[in-house]
């Protein structure tokens, strides 16, 4: 196959959105294949991705840099790297992923889908004349491509381990055959930064097991605001409480992660209540869902699955105008969508929030359905390997 770009079709405009059954692509019948991840965390949506691709390639060996200890996964094949202290960190791992990639088996499959946010989609296991590399892209490196609105990069002493690290990314990824990218967002960054075109394929959420909550749970007050994600800076946590503190509305802040500390010494000097959800499994997720008023989301996000999550719930969103967001959320309809990161505007769009219909919002989140990711992926698989 031609390592060239091919003509980009959007899958996601193309394909039924409700398609009735799980399929399996017919083109890796009897062919080795590899599914190749980054480090594979407990909780994360791209992990949650990464199953849905296993579940549809069964025969695949999964292939990962490393697991988290509390990741409780069976069958994923660790790399080297796995067996040294820079598991621990991931930045200080990062300059070393390339390697990592090219040395990860002297294996060779007939297909290769690497599902990528960093390096993942520069493994190479075997030639581009007799293995066909497919790759599902969460976002390119943020920490390198997009440092303006992902702090991780943001230092100036960085800079130009950045512009290498670039160069190598580019360089590194030439025998890629093709590219699926998680939003228009993703797509229109695979564009300017590689220099390739990429379907459109949003990722799957589990919307009919989030829109299933018990007839208790329907009847619920919704009187709170909700945060819901990882605890780090770009996820602006800060923001969220301050926006609950402009709306006059108790918040709940559900996740985890390093800032924990921090945010929780912002909580103590809140005017509305706020209180911490530390890591919630999955039914008491739903349970927040269904009784949260709306959604705060004042986040610049590749895609965003935990929107799509809340709407299945019938519960509005309330974020930035940018990014997946301007995919996963109908602005009037399903939420409100704000161009600033002024708690008082997104403060106008919580007030707003009675104009919206709650059975609308659930209703929109069915397009973004794990079976629809099934019947696309195997729509892409299928037309990239036969």
């Amino acid at each position: 196959m031609s390592e060239q770009p091919r003509p980009n079709f959007d899958v996601a405009e193309s394909l039924p959105r409700q398609p009735t059954a799980r399929a399996t692509p017919a083109t890796l019948t009897g062919r080795s294949v590899a599914l190749v991840h980054e480090w594979f965390g407990a909780t994360g949506g791209s992990e949650q991705v990464f199953r849905h691709i296993a579940d549809l390639v069964p025969q695949g060996e999964r292939f990962v840099l490393w697991k988290d200890r509390d990741a409780s996964e069976p069958g994923l094949r660790e790399s080297w790297l796995s067996r040294t202290p820079l598991r621990h960190s991931k930045a200080a791992a990062l300059p070393l992923m390339p390697l990592v990639w090219r040395t990860l088996s002297r294996r060779r499959f007939d297909v290769v889908i690497s599902s990528s946010h960093a390096f993942a989609h520069t493994v190479k296991l075997g030639d581009a004349s007799s293995t066909t590399h497919l790759s599902y892209v969460h976002a390119p490196a943020r920490y390198i491509w997009s440092p303006d609105f992902d702090g991780r990069g943001a230092n100036p002493l960085l800079t130009l381990p950045r512009r290498v690290l670039q160069g190598i990314d580019v360089r590194l990824s030439t025998h890629v055959h093709a590219y699926a990218a998680n939003s228009r967002e993703v797509q229109a960054r695979i564009r300017r930064y590689w220099h390739r075109d990429a379907v459109v394929i949003n990722p799957p959420v589990d919307v009919e097991w989030f829109a299933a909550a018990p007839t208790a749970d329907r009847a619920q007050a919704r009187d709170y605001l909700l945060g819901v994600g990882r605890w780090i800076p770009y996820k602006n946590f800060d923001l969220v409480i301050a926006v609950a503190a402009a709306a006059g509305m108790p918040l709940v802040l559900a996740g985890s992660g390093p800032q924990e500390a921090q945010l929780r010494r912002l909580a103590e000097r809140a005017t509305v209540p706020v209180t911490f959800e530390v890591r919630p499994g999955r039914e008491r997720l739903r349970r927040l869902y269904w009784g949260a008023r709306a959604l705060l989301f004042p986040v610049h996000e590749d895609f965003g699955i935990i929107p799509v999550e809340a709407q299945a719930c019938g519960t509005p969103v309330v974020g930035l105008r940018r990014g997946g967001l301007l995919e996963t959320v109908v602005d009037g309809s399903t939420g409100f969508l704000v161009d600033s990161t002024d708690p008082a505007d997104h403060a106008a769009g919580v007030r707003r929030i009675g104009e919206l219909a709650a059975d609308r919002v659930a209703a929109h989140a069915v397009a973004f359905s794990a079976a629809r990711f099934a019947a696309e992926m195997t729509t892409w698989i299928d037309h990239e390997c036969r």
